[in-house]
């Protein structure tokens, strides 16, 4: 089996359930690789389980689809917000996903993270905290913070800062 792309947006996809084994033919190449997208993909033809990662990391599926792999991608130059969102795998989320940004680029995704996750990152709690506090009362961020679960809701989604390394993390749940 050949080796994975890589997305340095999303420097694991396997690990982060966006990329599976599948012996699938991918709709674009009409290979069957070994993998498939199992992300969400953003087009008028439903692709999801139906592209390789192969033609997400080279755009193609991206052109051949007019398709997107994440949605929300707030200030970032043009052509990284292209990579991001056309050639990088992408993540589901609870509600609306959004990429977090730091040094002016699209920071790396590393999947799901709990309070557990979390306490070994302490400046990415740091940012739930701020981000918590836009909209919540004090007193019940760190109850919701500890009830932050990797695998069910709510969740924290990780990232890490690809200029300078600092962890992020935002939340949600339905």
């Amino acid at each position: 089996m050949t080796e994975l792309p890589a997305f340095p947006y999303h420097p694991d996809p396997v690990a982060t359930g966006a990329v599976v084994r599948s012996q699938a033919t991918c709709a674009c190449c009409g290979q069957a690789r070994g993998y498939a997208y199992a992300g969400p993909v953003f087009a008028l033809e439903d692709l999801r389980g139906r592209l390789c990662p192969w033609c997400i990391a080279d755009g193609s599926a991206a052109e051949r689809f007019e398709a997107q792999f994440t949605d929300v991608v707030d200030d970032v130059p043009v052509d990284r917000l292209l990579k991001i969102t056309g050639r990088t795998p992408g993540f589901a989320g609870w509600q609306q996903e959004r990429w977090l940004v730091h040094c002016g680029d699209g920071a790396a995704f590393l999947g799901t993270a709990g309070a557990a996750e979390l306490a070994n990152h302490p400046k990415a709690l740091t940012a739930l905290r701020e981000d918590l506090a836009e909209t919540w009362p004090p007193a019940q961020i760190e109850n919701y913070i500890s009830a932050l679960a990797k695998d069910s809701q709510p969740t924290a989604y990780l990232f890490r800062c690809r200029s300078c390394g600092t962890f992020l993390a935002y939340s949600d749940a339905t």
